[in-house]
């Protein structure tokens, strides 16, 4: 589906390129065409006004000056007078070729005036004329467009290895250009599939579990059937559901279907009474807690979300911290932000694990897996974060890791 739609944004790119360039092609060539139309047209007309230069003082020459620079063009005028269906023409002047050939101008002479027109083409010599009418008699004025052609085709040959070179160039910027805009769906899209494929895991072992005891229970009598499986059955449809919500508050972190109502939040009682419910949980645990609240740090937030946050972050210092060591809590203020540290002892998380914490299902080691919990806690949390606009960032090395949660002071 990526590759798809990445050759869909080249496709769709290079659509639009092409367009443009052949547009812009297109015009710089009819401009280009009119220039030259027009500074032969002005060749002819100082042919028949008779203004012209003179080479080295002594021949003349007929054109124009652009620039200061002179445009000379190969040419030649004829005097036509027209008769009782018949005309009579002698070539006055001109610097082309050998045009006093009869048959040869004669056709010229007869396309021209057949065309009746002051100012023309004669195609099959490649001529551009201009008619003058003398009364008695028409001066035209003929000029070879050969130079005309041979300069507009050059320059098309030149345009066009320019548009093909931008195309090219184009190209491959909409190829990178396709990749560094995808690379955002790629990831969402593998990791919507990662999502379902752990999840899947995830309710496969409790499933199993109930639909075992399910069936054992319907093949056993009424009076033999133990109360143990119908706790089995119960237990696990529990973890299930407690699943369940994870995924819908995750989902519904996605989906912002319910934004925090912020409002001014002590954050100082929230991470005590954190603290405290969590005390002998940790004590059971064989990892004491210690903490360190400064008081009055007060915060804009949803008091329930922040103290869900606190709780995911020590609960996870319970399951992981090492046996015997002391997990330790502290709450600080800094200029502008509130500083949540939950720090336990443990062995070390590998630097390019540890932005993957926060990933759903995702866990550092095989020996989490052992641990109760499906690794979407630390997901949440960072969801949550987000909502407050803070930041929770994991750090480890041979003496703790540590979870430091930030958040902006209420101003």
């Amino acid at each position: 589906m990526i590759r798809k739609l990445r050759l869909k944004f080249v496709a769709v790119c290079m659509a639009m390129v092409t367009a443009v360039l052949a547009v812009v092609l297109l015009a710089v060539c009819t401009a280009v065409e009119k220039n030259i139309e027009d500074l032969s047209g002005q060749v002819m007309r100082s042919v028949l006004q008779e203004k012209h230069f003179y080479r080295n003082g002594l021949q003349p020459e007929f054109g124009v000056e652009i620039g200061g620079d002179r445009l000379l063009l190969p040419y030649f005028t004829v005097n036509v007078w027209a008769g009782e269906g018949t005309y009579t023409a002698y070539v006055t002047g001109g610097t082309y070729g050998n045009p006093e050939d009869t048959e040869e101008l004669g056709a010229i002479l007869q396309d021209c005036l057949s065309q009746n027109k002051p100012e023309g083409v004669v195609k099959s010599y490649h001529l551009r004329y201009l008619r003058q009418d003398n009364g008695l008699y028409w001066k035209i004025a003929f000029v070879d467009m050969s130079m005309e052609q041979a300069m507009l085709g050059e320059m098309m040959r030149s345009y066009l290895g320019i548009a093909l070179a931008g195309f090219a160039l184009l190209l491959g910027v909409s190829v990178l250009l396709a990749w560094w805009t995808t690379r955002p769906v790629e990831r969402a899209w593998q990791q919507q599939r990662q999502f379902l494929s752990d999840a899947s895991h995830e309710l496969k072992t409790p499933l199993t579990v109930i639909l075992s005891n399910a069936e054992l229970l319907e093949a056993s009598p009424m009076e033999e059937r133990p109360a143990r499986w119908a706790d089995n059955i119960l237990s696990e449809a529990r973890q299930m559901k407690s699943l369940v919500e994870e995924m819908l508050t995750l989902a519904r972190a996605d989906n912002m279907t319910q934004p925090p109502v912020l409002g001014e939040v002590s954050m100082s009682e929230v991470v005590e009474d954190c603290a405290m419910a969590f005390e002998p949980v940790a004590y059971e645990a064989g990892k004491p807690l210690e903490y360190q609240v400064a008081e009055d740090i007060v915060v804009l937030g949803d008091r329930d979300r922040l103290r869900r946050l606190a709780s995911i972050l020590l609960d996870n210092a319970v399951k992981y911290g090492a046996e015997g060591k002391t997990i330790t809590l502290s709450l600080q203020r800094t200029e502008r932000q509130a500083r949540l540290m939950v720090s336990n002892p443990g062995d070390p998380i590998p630097p390019e694990q540890l932005p993957r914490l926060f990933e759903r299902f995702y866990r550092a080691d095989a020996s989490r897996g052992e641990q109760s919990g499906f690794g979407l806690g630390l997901s949440i949390g960072a969801a949550i974060a987000k909502e407050h606009k803070g930041t929770l960032r994991a750090e480890s090395d041979a003496a703790s890791t540590r979870f430091i949660f930030t958040l902006p002071l209420k101003k």
